[in-house]
């Protein structure tokens, strides 16, 4: 739980895989590399996090956008796994439990470009240079940024329990197939 002296953060937590979005919609939780990085460290429970997908998480980067599909609350402490996890051939070594709040209809959801000129988290506006700021986990963003982003994907999201099957459904067959 965070306290008045410790209030939660919020984030966005990049997506850049599909079977990763497949498989943190299915088992609400998020699984993290070996590799240390100081924002996940500082992740608590309590935290919310603002699920993005990247223009190459569906394998069609000129077709998609980096898009917000999500939100979420980080509902256990980033833990260490008895065993790793594998996704997409890479293997995760630590993760912690979320619940979804909202989930938009699949490949879906709130299109960042438009919108990088308005957010404080990237405050070099060149062309694609915001780009290099979703390299990692995630990314801390600042009141403002958090008020727009939650209210553009309010008015495209729904409940998870409408959306995920869909996501889980079509990533399983995109792999397969």
């Amino acid at each position: 739980m965070t306290t008045e002296t410790d209030p939660a953060s919020t984030y966005l937590l990049i997506l850049s895989e599909r079977e990763a979005v497949a498989w943190v919609l299915r088992t609400s939780r998020m699984a993290f590399p070996a590799t240390r990085r100081a924002e996940v460290e500082r992740l608590r429970v309590g935290d919310r996090l603002l699920l993005l997908t990247t223009r190459g998480c569906w394998h069609n980067p000129t077709r998609d956008r980096t898009r917000v599909i999500g939100l979420a609350e980080v509902t256990s402490s980033v833990r260490s796994y008895d065993e790793p996890v594998t996704i997409a051939g890479r293997d995760f070594t630590r993760g912690c439990g979320l619940r979804l709040e909202s989930v938009t209809p699949y490949r879906t959801g709130v299109e960042l470009a438009p919108l990088v000129p308005e957010l404080e988290v990237f405050p070099d506006t060149r062309p694609g240079a915001w780009a290099v700021r979703i390299r990692r986990p995630l990314v801390q963003l600042g009141p403002a940024d958090v008020e727009l982003l939650t209210r553009e994907l309010d008015e495209v999201a729904g409940a998870p329990e409408d959306h995920v099957p869909e996501y889980v459904e079509k990533v399983r067959l995109a792999v397969s197939g």
